[in-house]
Formats: C-alpha cells, sequence, structure tokens
C-alpha cells in the first residue's frame, strides 16, 4: 500500500512565486528503497506554463545583464550560504529520491556549495582582454555578453551539483534561466530552487518548471526565445536536443554517455587498482556519466586483479541510501532497474561469465525497492553489447589483454570517450595512456569518476557536443565574445 503521510507538493517557481501548473495535476515523486513511499509530488506542467516562464526570463533578461557582474555574483554568495544551512536536508531529500547513499548525498550537496562560492567569485574576475590596435589613435578590447534565456535539462544522477554548475555560471554571466530537471529527482531540484528564493534573486532571473521531456524538455528545445540549451542526460535525447536547436539556430551544449575504461597494467599496484575500480564503478549505484563499466586487465596480473576484485565486491553492503551500514543504495527507478537487469541478461547470452551479482538480493527488507547486487563479468570481449553500450548500473566487464598497446585499441573502440584511467608505476606508460587515450578526462592512479569543479569536463565523440562545462571553461558557452573598437 502506497503510504503519503504528510507528502508535500511542490509547485513551479516562476517570476519569483510558487505557482500550480495550469494542468492542475502532479507527478509523485517514489523513494526507490521502498517504492510505496511517495517522498514528494511535483507539477505535471504544460506548455502554457513553460511559456510564462520563457516570458518571464526573458522580459527580466535586461535587468539583470545590467546589475553588473560583481553584483550577481554576490547573490550566489548569499545562495551558497543558504543551500549549506540546509545540507542535511537536501541530501536526506536526495537520498529518499534517488537512492544515492547519505555519505555521497551529503558530499555532492557540499560540493554544490563549492560551485556556488566558485562562480560567486567571477563576479569579480576580468570578462575581457585588451588587444593592441594597428591604428595607434584607437582602443580596442573584447568584453563578453551574455546569451539571454537559458534553457537547463538536467539528469536524476547529480540532482543538486549538475544543476548547480549549469544554473550558477549561467546567472552570473548575465543570463536568465528555465530550468527543467528530471522529474524523478524534482522534489530534490525544488529545495534547491528555493535556497535561490531566499537568497532575493530578482523576480523573472530564475524559473523552475517540472514536467514530462515531451512535454517541457521538447517545449525549450523548440521555444523560439530560448537563446541557449544546456543539457545532461541520454545520448538519444542529447542528439534530439542537438538537432532541434540546430534547426532553430540556438546554441546548445550536449552532455552524454560515457562507457569508461580503467586500464590496470602489469606493474600496477593491484590493491590500489581494485580499490578504485569498486568505487569508480559502483558507488551510486553505478549512475555516474563518468562510472567505471569496463576494466582492461594485462594478462600477467589479471587473475590476481580478478579474485581480489570479486572478493571485495561480494562483501558490499546493499540497502537502503540512509542506513549507515550500507555501502550502495537502489537504482533510481523501476525502469532503471529493467535496464540493469536486460543487460546482464544480454552479457550472459552473448557468452560472458557473471563472476557474481546480478541478483535481487534476498533480505525481505528489501523486497520493496529497486536493488540489484553489484555484477562482475569475465571472459568479456570487445564487441559484446556490454562492453559497447552505457548501462548506467553497477556492472563491471573485465577484459584481458596482452600489451598496452591492446588495452588503449580497447578503451578507444567505443562510441563514447568521456573519461579513462590507468594504473601504472611507468612514467612512459602513462604518458602513451594520455596521448593515446581519446578521452576528455583522463586520470593516472585514480579512479574514472568524478571531476574538480575548478577544472573543465567534457568528453569526446559520442559523449559530448559543444563547449566544456565547468570552470572557467563555462564561460564559452553562456556568452559570447564581443570585440570593441574605440577611436576618438
Amino acid at each position: 500500500m502506497t503510504v503519503e503521510t504528510n507528502v508535500k507538493t511542490y509547485m513551479n517557481f516562476i517570476n519569483g512565486k510558487w505557482i500550480e501548473s495550469h494542468s492542475g495535476e502532479v507527478i509523485e515523486s517514489v523513494n526507490p528503497a521502498n517504492r510505496f513511499e511517495i517522498v514528494g509530488k511535483v507539477q505535471k506542467s504544460t506548455k502554457e506554463d513553460l511559456d510564462e516562464a520563457v516570458e518571464v526570463a526573458k522580459s527580466s533578461k535586461k535587468a539583470w545583464k545590467k546589475l553588473g557582474q560583481a553584483a550577481r555574483g554576490s547573490y550566489l554568495y548569499k545562495v551558497a550560504d543558504i543551500l549549506e544551512q540546509n545540507l542535511s536536508d537536501i541530501a536526506e531529500t536526495m537520498t529518499k529520491e534517488m537512492g544515492k547513499t547519505l555519505p555521497e548525498a551529503k558530499g555532492e550537496t557540499a560540493r554544490g556549495v563549492a560551485i556556488l562560492r566558485y562562480y560567486a567569485g567571477e563576479g569579480m574576475r576580468k570578462n575581457g582582454d585588451v588587444i593592441p590596435s594597428t591604428d595607434n589613435e584607437a582602443f580596442m578590447f573584447t568584453t563578453r555578453a551574455p546569451l539571454g534565456v537559458v534553457g537547463i535539462i538536467t539528469p536524476w544522477n547529480f540532482p543538486v551539483a549538475i544543476p548547480i554548475w549549469k544554473i550558477a555560471p549561467a546567472l552570473v554571466y548575465g543570463n536568465t534561466v528555465v530550468f527543467k530537471p528530471a522529474t524523478e529527482a524534482a522534489v530534490t531540484a525544488a529545495k534547491v530552487v528555493e535556497c535561490f528564493r531566499q537568497a532575493g534573486l530578482p523576480e523573472g532571473v530564475l524559473n523552475f518548471v517540472t514536467g514530462s521531456g515531451s512535454v517541457i524538455g521538447q517545449g525549450i528545445i523548440d521555444h523560439k526565445d530560448i537563446d541557449g540549451i544546456t543539457f545532461t542526460g541520454s545520448e538519444q535525447i542529447g542528439i534530439q536536443v542537438g538537432e532541434g536547436a540546430f534547426k532553430r539556430g540556438a546554441k546548445y551544449q550536449l552532455e552524454m554517455g560515457g562507457k569508461n575504461p580503467v586500464i590496470v597494467a602489469e606493474d600496477a599496484d593491484i590493491s590500489k587498482a581494485v580499490d578504485a575500480t569498486i568505487s569508480g564503478g559502483l558507488r551510486s549505484t553505478g549512475q555516474k556519466c563518468t562510472a567505471t563499466s569496463r576494466v582492461i586487465v594485462h594478462e600477467k596480473v589479471y587473475e590476481e586483479f580478478k579474485e581480489k576484485l570479486v572478493s571485495q565486491v561480494k562483501q558490499l553492503k546493499v540497502g537502503s541510501g540512509l542506513e549507515e551500514s550500507t555501502w550502495m543504495g537502489p537504482c533510481a527507478s523501476a525502469s532503471q532497474l529493467e535496464t540493469v537487469k536486460s543487460y546482464i541478461a544480454k552479457g550472459k547470452e552473448e557468452g560472458a561469465t557473471l563472476l557474481c551479482g546480478g541478483e535481487t538480493p534476498s533480505e525481505e527488507s528489501l523486497q520493496n525497492g529497486f536493488y540489484i547486487t553489484p555484477a562482475v563479468f569475465d571472459n568479456v570481449k570487445s564487441e559484446m553489447i556490454i562492453a559497447q553500450e552505457e548501462i548506467f548500473g553497477p556492472v563491471l566487464a573485465l577484459i584481458k589483454v596482452g600489451s598496452l598497446e591492446e588495452a588503449i585499441e580497447i578503451a578507444n573502440d567505443t562510441k563514447y570517450g568521456l573519461s579513462a584511467s590507468i594504473f601504472t608505476e611507468n612514467i612512459g606508460k602513462m604518458l602513451t595512456f594520455i596521448e593515446d587515450m581519446d578521452a576528455g578526462l583522463v586520470r593516472i592512479n585514480a579512479e574514472s569518476a568524478g571531476v574538480e569543479l575548478q577544472a573543465p569536463f567534457g568528453g569526446m565523440k559520442g559523449s559530448s557536443t559543444g563547449t566544456r562545462e565547468q570552470g572557467e571553461a563555462a564561460k564559452e558557452f553562456y556568452t559570447s565574445i564581443k570585440t570593441v573598437f574605440v577611436k576618438g
């Protein structure tokens, strides 16, 4: 029976106010640790709701731009303080809504605070350069102009960090925003938006609309008054975003899938490599775009690595993310659980050997959640589906190789190129990996997952399109260079 005790309904945030959708309908957000518990309800918005949000964002953009970069940055400092004060509540909501363990949720929310303060600091940094002119009586320089209205579409796997690393630079560089979160994490997103409201952000600058991708997401793609779209999510939807934006001349930025490898060389520290593979591949239930999916191991250390990996994976505690003893929580939704199960079945059909996991936990207390035990496959070939397609779940595929050259060739043998890592003590192998790996993020003796907020983030090939996110690189998407020539 569904539990609805004290369930709150969260509104859209348009023109500085929380308001109901014109549809009068809501979408339930379900706890993946207990499918019968409703975490909250959000608006099932209409195109009319979206049009209102875009209209106020458009009408507010001139005043927000004129406010100045330093003043805009000061608002982000206020938001950061408020988010920090509400860290525990937002993190717990995140855990209940999408299953991430509470320590991970707290870490992500703290990262959101840090991102806000980083971009708040952009308010006092330069936004152009002086350039010598061939005319000695003239003065020439560059400045930055905001895009205007930016549509932001975010996924459920990082419901605090990803929205903030898009919203914060958009705002500080002078844009107004229409933000659509994934419905699976929209309650968490609403609580983040409330922090912006409490900071006193001017009306119309940040607008929040929840609803289906087919209505609100597609509406953002097609809307003539949205000047740029930044999207993180699946490759399939990302392609739709890019095609739609291109057709009407809007700027777009896409962060999509990954099939991220870790290479374990024959001279690697095996214990460190195993720990990093588990952390990089299985934390957050493998639901990270940078999660380790393929483990490419030199034949000389393959058996040792495999034995240690399987032994440790079998000991991982699966359970509710709110329990202190839990190492890995549930999949974020019923559909995501079914996706993971389908890939495990495909792996078996293709002839890979399932060494452990891939099962529903036996504990009675876990039967109502979207749980699966972490899986490790042996005898995987690069052409297999489980070695080519993004699973977005706790599944590791082991591949044996005879050389570094073969390892890199296999590592590059996918349509993706987001992140990759190698474990080796040999500087030459490190340099070869850095040079030859087709990935936007390469890490040495560290897990594939994760990136520091001050560093550019993005991938190659099918993983990303457009300019990089985070750090100073974010400026390239949210602004355009304006060259100014002044002569008396």
